[in-house]
């Protein structure tokens, strides 16, 4: 294969901006309306678990979307998926803000998830085009700060417009941020796949490429401890807004606030996880991770048994979604790392894993009834006991590999003079 240094020299603040705001998707998408999820429920006259449906539709839109889009990014390069993606999420967001009923909403968050996960599974997959070494590292670290910022904005965002509109208007919201990604994609974003390094064959070459990466025991057990600690973080996503507003009585403005506290661990936590997996070990961050996770899914277990206070509550919430955060960076990397020739369609596991299991935890916490902490605390500590037997079983039955190692070819690789220029190594 020959060398193509030319899309690399293209890295610079720009692309490198965007490519982090592109995970805004997710993040924006699903936590913008939670503020107004209770009134969402009582106008449309639905069930709590039916109005949750709409926070699971999403997310099994945006883990069906990755899967779609990262093998199709992988076979005709990154640029033209991910405009079409944009443009079909602000036309669907514009679709959730018109449904007269919640079936409709539901369906109409589906496909929005589809198209939102698109923007995700690129960012990954684009990263891993044009950063290697430490830098990829902290690039992943960047998303993972991003994401918990997007998360501080947006419920903050959503409970401060909430006293001017209704839910409907959150989602033309929603509308006008893919709007202004779609402006800034079309004159920064050049393709980061270069032909030559992009994968042939259709669906059959497709299901080869998924039995291949699956057959690789470090990203199974990378993607699995992913998938089991994000259901953990979505259904406190899904449930969290009832226990705090209609359990311990915050308005949608205080459950903005002690949402945005919690997203700012998310944040911290985010950007130290990257910073150990380079001086410590990804392995030893992950299972930091875990640990945390552990602590905040006991504390609202322990909440819910034995009526602790609001305190309580926010204080094991932090330590889960930190937890969280610090999973993140070394979780992704252990998946990507020796698959940059399918750098999207290994994207895509993790992004199925994150949303797929997320969007079957979050009803969950409803079934019960979701105004005590006690089905929160039952759902995060089995999904929590599931991520940490994977890395058990998985992760330290396999040879660990380098932090360094990389597998693209070196033919292909940027030149180390390209990465040490490029906005990561700042």
């Amino acid at each position: 294969m020959t060398s193509s240094p030319a899309p690399y020299r293209m890295v610079g603040r720009p692309l490198a901006v965007l490519l982090a705001l592109l995970t805004v998707f997710g993040p924006i998408s699903m936590d913008l309306y939670l503020p107004l999820l209770p009134a969402l429920t009582l106008e449309l006259g639905a069930a709590t678990a039916t109005a949750q449906l709409t926070v699971t539709a999403c997310l099994l839109g945006l883990a069906l979307g990755q899967v779609v889009a990262g093998p199709v990014s992988d076979r005709f390069g990154r640029r033209l998926p991910l405009i079409v993606g944009v443009v079909a999420y602000v036309l669907t967001s514009v679709l959730c803000a018109a449904s007269p009923t919640v079936e409709l909403l539901i369906l109409a968050r589906f496909v929005q998830g589809l198209a939102g996960g698109v923007g995700i599974v690129i960012s990954q997959a684009a990263g891993r085009d044009v950063y290697s070494g430490p830098a990829l590292m902290r690039y992943y670290g960047r998303l993972t700060v991003l994401g918990g910022l997007a998360a501080i904005v947006g419920p903050l965002i959503g409970g401060q417009l909430a006293k001017a509109t209704d839910w409907r208007g959150l989602f033309l919201f929603l509308a006008g941020i893919g709007a202004a990604l779609l402006v800034a994609v079309l004159p920064v974003f050049r393709e980061t796949l270069p032909a030559a390094h992009r994968t042939g064959g259709g669906l059959r070459h497709t299901v080869r490429d998924f039995r291949r990466l699956l057959a690789d025991r470090h990203l199974l057990g990378a993607v699995l401890v992913t998938g089991f600690v994000s259901a953990a973080l979505f259904a406190y996503l899904s449930g969290a807004t009832y226990v705090l507003q209609e359990h311990y009585g915050l308005s949608p403005q205080g459950y903005s606030l002690a949402f945005g506290l919690n997203s700012l661990g998310f944040m911290v936590f985010g950007y130290l996880s990257a910073r150990l997996s380079e001086r410590w070990s990804r392995q030893a961050t992950l299972v930091l991770g875990l640990a945390l996770c552990a602590a905040g899914a006991l504390g609202l277990l322990a909440t819910g048994l034995f009526g602790l206070p609001l305190a309580a509550v926010v204080l094991s919430l932090l330590a889960l979604v930190s937890g969280v955060a610090t999973t993140t960076p070394p979780a992704t990397s252990l998946a990507l790392e020796n698959h940059a020739e399918l750098a999207g369609t290994a994207s895509s596991l993790l992004g199925l894993a994150r949303f797929g299991f997320g969007g079957l935890a979050a009803p969950l916490v409803g079934i019960t009834g979701s105004t005590t902490a006690l089905p929160l605390g039952l759902v995060t500590v089995a999904a929590i006991g599931l991520a940490a037997a994977t890395c058990l079983v998985l992760l330290r039955s396999a040879a660990p590999p380098s932090n360094s190692t990389e597998s693209r070819p070196a033919e292909s690789r940027p030149a180390e003079p390209h990465a040490a220029a490029s906005p990561a190594n700042r």
